[in-house]
């Protein structure tokens, strides 16, 4: 049921008497033969009614639900950045383990070679050489792995003079070959060329001991190879 207004009827009940006094008077002057100017009514007053009670429930249910559905919206965008970042942030990952992976992978393929060694390495013709520079020729063909005991072996046999020549027999070169043409079979220069000689040194350890190091435990039992 709609609230009535007490103000409402109050006001009402004045106007109806106020008219009801103003017709009266203007019939009694009449009557009097006085004024028949007539007489202004009294004014009235139009007053706003209260807001009923179920549009009032109605306006917060309205405001409710749009503010839950504003929180709901601020939620899926929130969730939708976090799925977004959380994608993003394995996508990195994945990349930077691949990029990782792939360095390390150069490296131990890097490692692998300077093990092997590289018996095709080529270097620069020089008028001479020093023993560091023989030494890190031989690092290069013959690789970390068995440098050792090739560098052991040379030591013993040439002092790394790539110009050493056995007087007696004739050996030539830091592998002392017998003689020392047959380091030819790699290159001409073996006379003047430390990589030649170092070359076909490894190759005679490799076919005869199947590395230096076998050449080197031959080397030590028998002060030869």
């Amino acid at each position: 049921m709609s609230r009535i207004s007490v103000r409402g009827l109050a006001v009402a009940s004045a106007t109806a008497v106020t008219t009801v006094g103003a017709v009266v008077g203007v019939a009694s002057g009449a009557d009097k033969g006085g004024s028949t100017e007539p007489v202004e009514a009294a004014g009235t007053t139009t007053l706003l009614a209260d807001i009923p009670e179920g549009q009032q429930v109605q306006q917060a249910s309205l405001t409710e639900q749009v503010q839950a559905q504003s929180d709901a919206a601020d939620t899926a965008a929130r969730q939708s950045a976090e799925q977004a970042a959380r994608k993003q942030a394995a996508r990195d990952a994945a990349a930077k383990k691949k990029a990782a992976d792939e360095v390390a992978a150069a490296k131990a393929r890097t490692e692998a070679a300077a093990s092997r060694g590289d018996a095709r390495a080529s270097f620069p013709t020089q008028a001479s050489y020093t023993i560091a520079e023989v030494q890190a020729m031989a690092k290069q063909i013959v690789g970390s792995n068995q440098y050792a005991c090739f560098s052991n072996i040379v030591t013993r046999e040439s002092g790394w003079r790539y110009t050493a020549v056995n007087p007696s027999s004739g050996a030539y070169g830091l592998v002392q070959a017998n003689p020392g043409t047959k380091m030819a079979s790699v290159a001409s220069d073996w006379r003047t060329n430390p990589a030649t000689q170092i070359k076909w040194g490894l190759n005679y350890m490799n076919s005869r001991y199947g590395s230096p190091c076998g050449a080197w435990q031959f080397w030590q039992a028998h002060s030869y190879y």
